[in-house]
């Protein structure tokens, strides 16, 4: 029988420098899983070393990585890596996305494209990757939004960016199914996070709230262990987009 636990298992974690990423770098190495940490910019490597101090501090095997991964021969060089750094690759996540809010009539090419590279199509080579690199049994796990699942304004190019990534997800678990891996992506609402607020009015912040269960945004600590599951036992979960968001939007 296929051992779905964590421990002992490979983990890499795009964009897991911080924030949600950072914190599941954290919580699979603390279940015995060695850690392959992603970060994108100089900016971050800060934040992608202090999470590897956490990591290895389980005892475990960790290291960090820098790259763009809208180029996708960067996504092939990160997998190949991690595995060189960790040991073939069991678990992939990844957390990468970039948000903006603008009416459409506002919003450039660049912005388009930005917006897309980031969010559509750096999670396709991801995925894509995936499927070449991972174990027999492994896990894929995308990170996409509750907006998916909105009837609002301003969000065209996120949601519309992140909205490709369902169809990859289900398209991946039919194509890998016969090697058991399951393809999975989740759907916070907006996060209680620097990546959020950035986008919204104070006024605009206070509604969001408001959706939610207990008049509060979605934490990382309400999505970690989501991820945890389904890099574990819930890895027959496959195909999926799981709307954990207490509440704000639903199908």
């Amino acid at each position: 029988m296929t051992d779905h636990t964590l421990n002992g298992k490979n983990v890499l974690i795009a964009g897991g420098a911080k924030n949600l990423g950072g914190l599941i770098a954290r919580q699979v190495a603390a279940a015995g899983a060695n850690v392959a940490i992603h970060y994108n910019s100089d900016a971050s490597r800060a934040d992608a070393e202090k999470t590897l101090e956490a990591v290895l501090a389980e005892g475990v095997r960790g290291a960090i990585f820098q790259g763009d991964l809208t180029v996708p021969g960067n996504v092939t060089q990160l997998f190949q890596e991690a595995e060189s750094a960790i040991g073939k690759i069991d678990v992939a996540v990844n957390t990468v996305g970039k948000v903006l809010r603008k009416p459409i009539v506002e919003t450039t090419e660049d912005e388009y494209d930005s917006m897309f590279d980031i969010n559509a199509k750096a999670a396709y080579f991801f995925i894509k990757e995936a499927g070449v690199n991972l174990a027999d049994g492994g896990k894929i796990i995308t990170i996409v939004t509750a907006l998916l699942a909105a009837f609002t304004d301003g969000y065209s190019t996120y949601a519309g960016g992140k909205s490709p990534v369902e169809h990859f997800t289900r398209a991946a678990a039919k194509e890998f199914a016969e090697r058991g891996i399951s393809v999975t992506a989740i759907a916070p609402g907006p996060m209680d996070t620097p990546f959020f607020y950035g986008q919204e009015t104070p006024e605009r912040v206070a509604f969001h709230r408001s959706q939610g269960m207990g008049n509060r945004l979605t934490h990382i600590e309400d999505i970690a262990p989501i991820v945890r599951f389904l890099a574990s036992e819930g890895w027959w979960i496959t195909g999926q987009t799981i709307f954990a968001n207490g509440g704000y939007t639903t199908r």
